[in-house]
């Protein structure tokens, strides 16, 4: 199966092309607010390691949130376009997919830093969202972790043990190709309004 994969959702960039049984990576830890200008180029450059073409591709992944609220349109929108253009199918991923895909057969609690005392969580059990994602205070998330393996790609403030953001990505693309569907089918995953949104 050969598919692309990004994640543009946090600090870091993450890009995969898959290639039947080998994998290429592009993984910028710290792309900060440069999505924009590193997406295409790190897709382009990945793509000729694997010595493939858009066209060669089987279908395409994107994470669509929770996260940064640029971030994810960046994603989204570039991932939208390259799957319309080549009439592939997409599949989206969440932030929490490329948690908790890295422990898909435990009873898991992802956790994203929203900052200000709060978390983005998402709640799994064998791989199954069993808590939709919310936007939650750090009271309720200490409350929500009990019996429950808390996962973040980044130290928090609450125990949590580190995971990696590429594997999950992999995993979670791989697994969910059967939820393949068209590219206009790819929404943002916006678990709470943005400051603009909120000050209207």
């Amino acid at each position: 199966m050969n598919f692309l994969a990004v994640d543009t959702s946090a600090s870091y960039l993450t890009v995969i092309v898959n290639r039947g049984e080998d994998r290429f990576v592009s993984y910028l830890e710290k792309a900060g607010m440069k999505h924009s200008t590193l997406l295409l180029p790190e897709i382009d450059r990945t793509l000729k390691e694997a010595n493939l073409t858009l066209d060669k591709l089987d279908y395409f992944a994107v994470v669509v949130g929770a996260g940064s609220f640029t971030g994810i349109r960046i994603g989204v929108s570039t991932i939208k376009a390259l799957a319309k253009s080549t009439k592939k199918p997409a599949v989206a991923v969440t932030s929490f997919d490329t948690m908790a895909y890295n422990m898909i057969e435990e009873k898991v609690l992802a956790l994203i830093d929203a900052k200000h005392g709060h978390y983005y969580a998402c709640g799994y059990h064998n791989g199954v969202v069993d808590l939709p994602p919310a936007y939650l205070p750090e009271s309720e998330v200490l409350s929500l972790s009990a019996g429950r393996k808390v996962l973040s790609v980044e130290p928090l403030a609450v125990n949590s043990e580190i995971v990696s953001p590429v594997e999950g990505l992999f995993a979670a693309a791989t697994k969910k190709a059967d939820l393949c569907a068209s590219a206009e089918d790819l929404i943002p995953l916006y678990v709470r309004k943005s400051q603009a949104e909120e000050g209207r």
